[in-house]
């Protein structure tokens, strides 16, 4: 499921692109992944399209918050938790401090 997500948000351009391995810090999933889009069209553009290939390849549709507005989706595939931002959004919240120990680094795609 990571790969095929990780796959489909860089077919469709996002940006920055992290993954930060959630597994034995929380039971809400195993991984987060962290994405940007450079406008709120791109920002629910990327998050619709990736809700429409998980519902393919699983047969069941993702929750999502956010889309309307555009400035952050999140997108609860299961095991993998997805945040697609506009980077002024993402910014502000900085997810990846917050999930990250100290000293630790994300995968970037």
């Amino acid at each position: 499921m990571l790969s095929r997500i990780l796959a489909s948000l860089t077919d469709d351009k996002a940006e920055d692109i992290v993954q930060i391995d959630l597994r034995g810090k929380s039971s809400m999933a195993d991984y987060m992944v962290i994405a940007s889009g450079r406008s709120t069209r791109q920002v629910a553009a990327i998050s619709e399209k990736l809700v429409d290939r998980l519902k393919g390849l699983t047969g069941r549709r993702c929750k999502t918050e956010g889309k309307d507005a555009g400035d952050w989706v999140l997108i609860d595939a299961g095991d993998v938790i997805v945040h697609v931002f506009r980077p002024e959004v993402r910014e502000f919240y900085q997810l990846e401090k917050m999930w990250l120990p100290q000293g630790g680094t994300a995968v970037a795609q």
